[in-house]
């Protein structure tokens, strides 16, 4: 019976001690959320995310809006009262606008040294380059074929009766690779690239709000029943044809126009934005964008080039997306001074 008692008060004892280190515990910390303003083409691997959020104690929430230049108009009009911690997806076009709105924090991400100087475009380090790539003209295949229609080698060649009605163009004041091809044009013709324009809407060349509606509506290689077999695109465009098709073929259906001249490389950059409570984690988030992980993700995702020099290709990108050799070229400091009036004019002629 005293052998009972004592076992009893033992356990008792042991019961009490363990509800006393129960309640000196540390009370979980719950992950804190960083919200990520993005275009939307943006795509990353779940696991990639989830690696991030795991290694941090938080929670990443992406905000689509729309295209960059939509995207980055909204960042602007919020710049007072930020509806995200980090935007990602202004590219060389806007760059400008978005530095001179004044909407980044400047952050010098450790990881920079492993980027190559020529994507540095901002060298206070408020954008910071994430990716890069060309935007051309992609053309059906299958259609030119069909028709006996030699692909055009030249932007005078698309003004021609033979591709009247075949182009779908984005609006360079809303899209981004819209507005790249309209700088390349400018590179191309300069003062002239109004009338170069012109003969394109005389020549019945379709223009649409953004990337998504020309490719995956107007584009015929990409949904089949689009009316143009040529749109404004990324020379990694038939890279992703092949990539995302079930079963996957041995030839791209499509292919890009990347003759001297008529692409525009455009550069993408992420920035933490200005007035954000979650600094310390955003730029551990700008640090990931920016590191092997998430390079080596980006192209199969977002189909674009990584900028970390360690980051690897995979083979159905080296084998199928294009690299123009003499992309268009028109300096930054040109592109800040000129861009909207040249968007105004542009606009002004295409009523």
């Amino acid at each position: 019976m005293k052998r009972f008692k004592i076992l009893s008060s033992f356990f008792f004892l042991l019961a009490a001690f363990c509800l006393l280190l129960s309640a000196c515990a540390p009370t979980p910390i719950e992950p804190q959320t960083i919200t990520v303003m993005t275009h939307d083409s943006f795509a990353i691997s779940e696991d990639v995310v989830k690696a991030f959020e795991a290694e941090n104690n938080a929670k990443v929430s992406f905000i689509q809006s729309g295209d960059a230049g939509s995207m980055l108009n909204q960042a602007v009009l919020t710049k007072d009262a930020p509806i995200a911690d980090v935007i990602f997806g202004v590219d060389n076009t806007f760059l400008s606008r978005a530095l001179e709105a004044d909407i980044f924090e400047a952050y010098a991400s450790p990881a920079l040294t492993d980027i190559a100087d020529e994507f540095k475009l901002d060298s206070s380090n408020r954008a910071l380059p994430v990716d890069y790539g060309d935007v051309c003209i992609n053309y059906d295949k299958a259609y030119f074929a069909e028709n006996n229609l030699a692909v055009p080698q030249s932007f005078e060649d698309l003004a021609k009766p033979e591709y009247k009605g075949l182009l779908v163009v984005e609006n360079p004041a809303t899209s981004s690779p819209g507005l790249a091809f309209l700088l390349a044009t400018r590179a191309h013709f300069g003062d002239g690239y109004l009338d170069y324009w012109k003969s394109l809407k005389e020549n019945g060349a379709v223009v649409v709000d953004g990337w998504e509606t020309a490719y995956y509506t107007n584009f015929s290689a990409s949904s089949g029943k689009g009316p143009q077999p040529m749109v404004v695109s990324y020379a990694s465009s038939p890279a992703a044809e092949v990539f995302l098709a079930s079963p996957q073929p041995s030839e791209s259906p499509t292919a890009s126009i990347v003759a001297s001249g008529m692409c525009f490389r455009q550069i993408e950059f992420v920035g933490i934005l200005k007035n954000t409570p979650n600094q310390p984690l955003a730029q551990k988030f700008v640090d990931f964008m920016l590191s092997k992980k998430f390079q080596d993700d980006m192209p199969l995702n977002m189909f674009v080039y990584p900028v970390n020099k360690n980051a690897q290709l995979p083979e159905v990108f080296t084998s199928f997306a294009q690299v123009a050799k003499e992309p268009a070229i028109i300096s930054a400091a040109e592109i800040a001074s000129n861009r909207d009036a040249w968007i105004e004019a542009w606009a002004a002629a295409m009523k």
